[in-house]
């Protein structure tokens, strides 16, 4: 067998040497690509125990054991996974079954984000999480006690209404007792029917100030409850026992708040005024003087109108001060750091994005070899055999062909004939 020799006109073809180059780099970062995969599937394990960890009931080892077992089979299944898809993908011909494999992918990169990621998330972000939650609370409860004594002080200001009132029959009280109303002086049916409201509005005004205080005392504690809740959101140490107290906090802050919507006197006003002109009791008039009879007579009707107009004014007043929105029923939730951080995902993206990141970053490597592959094939077509072919090919090939070229003289060597 006889060597051909080259042709020294023939150029090699310019992509032969690029794709010898890229085969090159491929070798040698497959040497640790499978140890970083590891590195990563083990670090997303970790992170997965930390947060399932959070979801599992009970203490002792069977909670421990499952937890184990969960972030392993999550680490497993991302390496897995990935190695199928960087071994498989890159070697994909034609774009028909590189789209088939990439569907795959997306479907495998949702179920682990559904089985991982927000598990990373609650490990990186739960505990800053569930303070969120806490603070959020706090601000729900901050208003619904602001808005709780603002209807109550609004009930209280009624106080000045009702006092107006009171003062204007005392003042009329008074002139009738001069003669200035009802033309006689003296203490008669006039004089006792203004000072019997005059009465009635003066307990009721004393009623209302009593409630100022009990107003004032309730506001002042729920602050200091709003202020060690506060506290318990930014406290060092496990959120979960700080949880506890919070809660217990927020029960007491709940009765307060229920406390000052039962101390607005605004429905007591209402009746009250309601009351005002209904309840009349009207004195005997003087039947042994016409005139004075006729007087009194004439004075009530007038007195009688003058209650109907502050009775009216009254209730209005007492019915803007119910008609004022109530608090919102505030209940607070505990609530676990995985589901912390899905409610309050907006305000921990970078949390989100690390977790999902040291998931899903792989599927770059995937795409980087794919890409690289490639370029490949591409330098590779057209190409003729021996542009291919590195020096160590062609020396192992013409080694072979030598042992062929002395397996076939060998024979015919040891011939006899032919030595004849």
């Amino acid at each position: 067998m006889t060597d051909t020799p080259p042709d020294p006109s023939r150029r090699p073809h310019p992509g032969a040497a690029h794709a010898r180059e890229l085969e090159g780099h491929v070798a040698w970062l497959d040497t640790f690509t499978g140890g970083a995969l590891a590195v990563l599937a083990v670090a997303s394990g970790i992170y997965t125990y930390l947060g399932v960890s959070t979801l599992l009931d009970g203490d002792g080892a069977m909670r421990a054991f499952a937890a184990i077992a969960y972030s392993i089979a999550v680490s497993v299944g991302i390496f897995v996974f990935w190695s199928y898809l960087m071994r498989l993908f890159p070697a994909m011909r034609n774009a028909r079954d590189r789209i088939a494999l990439f569907f795959a992918m997306l479907l495998g990169s949702v179920a682990i984000i559904a089985m991982s990621s927000w598990l990373n998330a609650a490990a990186l972000a739960g505990g800053a999480a569930v303070e969120q939650h806490l603070a959020e609370t706090v601000q729900d409860y901050q208003a619904a006690l602001e808005q709780a004594h603002e209807v109550a002080l609004s009930a209280q200001a009624l106080g000045r209404d009702v006092a107006r009132a009171r003062q204007s029959f005392e003042d009329l009280s008074v002139q009738e007792a001069s003669g200035g109303l009802s033309g006689f002086a003296g203490q008669g049916a006039v004089f006792r029917v203004l000072s019997q409201k005059a009465d009635e509005l003066a307990a009721l005004e004393a009623q209302i100030e009593q409630q100022e205080p009990l107003v004032a005392a309730a506001f002042a504690e729920g602050n200091a409850l709003l202020s060690r809740m506060r506290e318990l959101t930014v406290e060092p140490g496990p959120v979960a026992a700080r949880s506890v107290e919070f809660s217990e906090r927020a029960v007491e802050l709940s009765g307060i708040i229920t406390r000052l919507r039962q101390l607005s006197v605004a429905p007591l006003v209402q009746r009250a005024a309601s009351d005002l002109s209904a309840s009349v009791v009207l004195p005997e008039l003087d039947s042994g003087n016409a005139a004075l009879a006729g007087a009194q007579g004439a004075t009530i009707e007038s007195v009688l109108q003058v209650l109907g107009r502050r009775a009216a004014t009254l209730e209005t007043a007492a019915a803007e001060v119910l008609a004022m929105p109530t608090p919102p029923e505030t209940t607070y939730t505990p609530i676990s750091a995985a589901d912390a951080v899905i409610r309050y995902a907006g305000n921990f993206v970078p949390s989100w994005a690390g977790a999902i990141a040291i998931d899903l970053l792989p599927a770059v490597l995937v795409l980087i070899l794919a890409i690289t592959h490639g370029a490949i094939r591409t330098g590779r077509d057209g190409t003729a055999m021996e542009d291919r072919m590195t020096v160590a090919e062609l020396r192992a090939a013409l080694d072979a062909a030598r042992d062929v070229d002395r397996a076939l003289i060998s024979p015919r060597a040891d011939d006899p004939d032919r030595n004849t």
